[in-house]
């Protein structure tokens, strides 16, 4: 692959992306979020023969300027900054509007000026809110139920409508629930780990706080994801196109938290915290993603597929967990909007 620019590199998905293409010799630009100590977030842990390989440049992708000159250069953008937790979003949903949409924009607009000749843009299954018929494929209604979702709704529309009207050669891909090492605690399956890794055994059964557990998700795991990104991107067939990425299964949260504990060998209480539950109107009870689009179009299938796939992913997860290295930034007795 050409010149890359990943954005939003060192995030939970953008910091995996950045070293899978690290790996398979990308010419790779990383943009990360500035910051006054220079942490380049997930990337400082990054091996040294991938920083060695890399570039990376902090800046904010509200600020056009900063990310024009960050494309400057580069054929193929990834892009991935966003805010995504959900429960902020109730608190700053202004935030979201100025990272998610305008950010977007400046992306797209950058990339057309600059005549960059691939840009993968990152969307969320949230956009379809709870599903209105299983599989959810890409024709299924948008319904955005949170100040998130509707921003990803209208960075989306924003990306596509350069494609429509400048010809940018934007697509469109759409993951359902990764997860993975370095996810955020604020995400459901991080949070149960974590809480079950802090517990003390000879204290009986562990008590772990959660939100609902009746809503149910098609959780991917974010190699597959990394892995459909690169599809997307180096494929012609979804160019001006939304493509699903996700494992056609699904699981409930409470089954996801009994399967973990089951993995890690622990005695499992769940108890219900209201701080950690949506408003009625705004939990999407259902997600199950229909991805044979992305096989058709992009030739992407996932390698963690059914429970088999899912408890594999998540035995990686929790062997990440498990280092106390890797868990010392998380704070598993607090609930972290």
């Amino acid at each position: 692959m050409s010149k890359v620019l990943v954005t939003g590199a060192g995030g939970f998905i953008g910091s995996h992306l950045v070293e899978k293409l690290a790996a398979d010799g990308a010419d790779v630009r990383a943009f990360v979020e500035y910051d006054s100590r220079e942490s380049w977030g997930w990337l400082d842990d990054a091996a040294p023969e991938t920083l060695d390989t890399i570039e990376i440049i902090a800046g904010d992708i509200r600020d056009s300027h900063a990310v024009r000159q960050a494309m400057a250069g580069c054929e193929t953008v990834l892009h991935l900054a966003a805010l995504i937790g959900i429960p902020y979003s109730y608190l700053a949903p202004e935030s979201y509007v100025d990272t998610n949409v305008t950010g977007t924009l400046n992306v797209v607009q950058a990339a057309t000026d600059l005549g960059v000749s691939r840009v993968v843009h990152t969307s969320t299954s949230e956009v379809y809110g709870t599903a209105q018929y299983v599989p959810i494929d890409e024709a299924h209604p948008l319904n955005p139920q949170s100040p998130y979702a509707a921003t990803k709704v209208g960075a989306d529309q924003i990306a596509l409508s350069y494609g429509r009207s400048f010809g940018t050669p934007v697509t469109v891909v759409r993951p359902f629930n990764t997860y993975g090492p370095r996810q955020s605690a604020r995400a459901v399956i991080p949070t149960i780990i974590t809480q079950l890794a802090a517990h003390d055994p000879q204290n009986g059964p562990a008590k772990i706080r959660l939100g609902a557990i009746a809503p149910t998700r098609d959780f991917t795991y974010v190699s597959d994801t990394v892995a459909g990104f690169l599809a997307a991107a180096e494929s012609n067939g979804a160019v001006g196109d939304v493509v699903n990425i996700g494992t056609n299964f699904e699981i409930s949260v409470g089954d996801t938290a009994q399967t973990i504990a089951d993995l890690m060998g622990v005695e499992l209480i769940i108890e219900t915290e209201d701080t950690r539950l949506r408003p009625d109107a705004s939990e999407v009870e259902r997600l199950w993603c229909d991805n044979r689009k992305a096989a058709e179009l992009i030739g992407w299938q996932p390698a963690h597929a059914g429970l088999t796939g899912f408890r594999r992913g998540l035995e990686a997860t929790i062997d990440w967990f498990a280092a106390p290295a890797n868990r010392a930034g998380y704070k598993a007795h607090l609930y972290n909007v």
